[in-house]
């Protein structure tokens, strides 16, 4: 399976449809209502250039006419910097370095539990699956204090919460009456259009309608 390389003459990412860290960069790219060509691809038979763009051979992979860029924050972060509206980014070095220490922890405390569900044994995924929840559960008044995660407007922070909580139902996660506020902010970012827009059929699926 090859990759049309002289056919890029827009944004091109390549993406899998079932994958977290590409799901975030998607729901980036509808938000700001960048024209890009989404290549979703099969992780079991990737294209065999995606080695020659990113020696890693990983998706979320972005290709902008010469420049090849791949890790789905890079990704995010270049997006909100050459699109800059709507921002998804606060302007002061303050907060920007907040939600920056913030995505590192989503990174750290949610996005590596979600790897070891999926792809560790047993008893690796069932102890990373409880770790998930009680860390979720101990930002529950985090929650509560703005309408998005630390800020009152929509962040990147948000499009890396909101693929985690579509997924719990998947990981086979489902947080206590006591997470009630977690829930509602779920609902509220799964409403916006560009949710909406960024799903693929198999992330359709790991939600019941």
């Amino acid at each position: 399976m090859a990759l049309i390389a002289n056919r890029r003459s827009v944004m091109t990412l390549f993406s899998d449809p079932a994958c977290i860290q590409s799901h975030r960069t998607r729901i980036v790219l509808a938000e700001k209502d960048i024209t890009a060509d989404v290549v979703h691809i099969d992780p079991n038979n990737k294209p065999e250039d995606l080695s020659d763009l990113n020696p890693y051979n990983s998706v979320p992979t972005i290709v902008d006419r010469d420049l090849v860029l791949y890790d789905a924050r890079v990704i995010m972060e270049y997006f909100d910097e050459r699109f800059p509206h709507p921002p998804l980014m606060p302007v002061d070095p303050v907060s920007r370095s907040k939600s920056r220490l913030a995505l590192y922890h989503i990174e750290k405390d949610w996005y590596r539990p979600v790897d070891l569900i999926l792809n560790g044994d047993p008893v690796a995924s069932e102890q990373a699956r409880k770790e998930l929840e009680e860390s979720l559960l101990s930002t529950v008044e985090i929650f509560k204090a703005k309408p998005y995660f630390l800020s009152d407007e929509f962040s990147l922070v948000d499009c890396s919460i909101a693929p985690l909580l579509w997924r719990l139902p998947s990981l086979k996660i489902e947080l206590p009456s006591s997470a009630k506020v977690i829930a509602e902010y779920g609902e509220r970012v799964f409403d916006r259009p560009s949710f909406r827009s960024s799903l693929s059929e198999e992330e359709l699926e790991m939600r019941p309608s």
